[in-house]
């Protein structure tokens, strides 16, 4: 079994739900999946780096930060909103105009899959 990725750290109530195979997500495009009752959004980065957030954008509610154009500010990955253009830091979520965030979520690549914590 190898482990790839973890960008955060899980929290101790919690599971790995598989999503997909690494390979099925194309770098610097991101791509919507339901996890339990969570809609995300998965980005791959190069060097083989994925990324989760709320697929829901904060400032319409749509769903469609999956489609967000994909950046960087400094060394910082990011995440633009289709609709407004907010952006957003991809490992934490943070909105970088200190508006609301999306939710971030911890990812593992085990053996070319890609698992996302979720809560138990």
């Amino acid at each position: 079994m190898t482990e790839l990725i973890l960008q955060r750290p899980a929290p101790s109530s919690t599971r790995w739900a598989a999503v997909c195979r690494l390979d099925d997500l194309e770098e610097c495009w991101g791509e919507a999946a339901l996890v339990g009752r969570e809609q995300i959004a998965l980005f791959r980065l190069p060097g083989d780096q994925v990324h989760a957030v709320g697929n829901i954008d904060p400032r319409t509610r749509a769903a469609v930060m999956a489609r967000g154009i994909v950046g960087s500010r400094g060394s910082l990955a990011t995440i633009a909103s289709p609709l407004h253009k907010e952006v957003y830091d991809l490992a934490s979520g943070a909105c970088l105009s200190g508006g609301e965030g999306l939710g971030a979520y911890p990812v593992r690549c085990v053996d070319g899959v890609v698992e996302v914590c979720i809560a138990a």
